[in-house]
């Protein structure tokens, strides 16, 4: 068996899964009755498994959301929905394959489905710019919001992203306006918009298409105004020093949580997301449905003032 990508804190993981693999293979190849000795070491997997995860540090949490395993925009869509129509470009300039988007049924519940989409191998990821957008994105985004709207579709977005495309090209073609225009018109679409932070969620990048209704989040991904690498340049000017700039900033899904940035976090199986994909999805889909079906409920004026009234209140302190 090829070794699986593995993180440095999950080789002991690894090495074990390998072990119980080829017990197996010689098991059938020998034809020897070993499935005692196999149910015993899946029984220590699943300890050792458990155990290295209930210890992990913001930055092993950070790893985890970068896990080159780990499951994508395209692959929750895959895995929830039925029907999945692409739609393609900002009609201004191109179509940036970093933004994904279209319509699609969860359930026989008719969805706009947008995500970053990042890339598994080197061809993918230079085509889908490593999930990093051009201003053409999120103007692709902001088309399929009106067009939802239209319809009066409901709103899913799924975010992953090392942050917005900071070339000079990008910024020629007005990225920062890009980003703003959204959140600006996000604030009052009328239809209910419910976000999934699925991996990383790094600054504006990820808040050019984040403004919604309920925020919802996977338990290992990161949410933050800056990477940890960025945060740690900036302030020591070493980017090894992104373990202690991911404790400062407290990029996870349980330090957003009590801040009141999001909403809900959506467990994930031992051992991470890309562990067991189907049953994160089957997770993901049970608290997305639900969102939805309680926003619908209420009337455009009451979702557009809840949601103001929801970012309003954040950020207040008292001196």
């Amino acid at each position: 068996m090829a070794e699986r990508a593995h993180l440095d804190f999950e080789r002991p993981i690894t090495e074990l899964e390998k072990k119980i693999s080829d017990m197996k293979d010689f098991s059938v190849g020998e034809s020897v009755e070993l499935s005692g000795e196999i149910a015993s070491l899946q029984k220590k997997l699943e300890k050792l498994r458990d155990d290295v995860y209930s210890k992990l540090t913001r930055w092993q949490k950070v790893q985890i959301a970068r896990h080159p395993l780990r499951p994508y925009a395209m692959d929750y869509i895959r895995l929830l929905s039925e029907g999945f129509l692409e739609l393609h470009g900002d009609r201004g300039f191109g179509d940036d394959k970093a933004m994904v988007g279209g319509f699609a049924r969860i359930d026989g519940k008719s969805l706009m489905i947008i995500g970053q989409q990042k890339g598994r191998d080197t061809k993918e990821k230079l085509i889908h710019n490593f999930g990093m957008m051009h201003p053409e994105g999120y103007r692709k985004a902001l088309r399929l919001f009106y067009m939802a709207q239209k319809f009066k579709t409901p709103i899913l977005i799924f975010i992953d992203t090392p942050g917005a495309y900071p070339g000079i090209e990008a910024e020629e073609r007005g990225q920062a306006e890009a980003i703003a225009r959204n959140i600006r018109e996000m604030a009052v679409l009328e239809v209910p918009i419910v976000v999934v932070i699925i991996g990383e969620g790094a600054s504006g990048g990820a808040l050019g298409i984040g403004l919604g209704d309920r925020i919802l989040m996977l338990e290992y991904a990161w949410y933050s105004v800056i990477s940890p690498e960025g945060c740690a340049a900036i302030l020591w000017r070493d980017a090894a020093k992104a373990p202690d700039a991911a404790e400062a900033l407290k990029v996870t899904s349980h330090d957003v949580l009590e801040l009141g940035i999001i909403d809900q976090i959506i467990p994930e199986p031992s051992g991470g997301a890309h562990n067991d994909p189907e049953k994160t999805a089957e997770s993901m889909k049970i608290e997305i449905l639900k969102s939805i079906n309680e926003l619908e409920k209420l009337s455009t004026e009451e979702l557009i003032e809840q949601r103001i009234k929801k970012y309003r209140v954040m950020g207040v302190f008292d001196e």
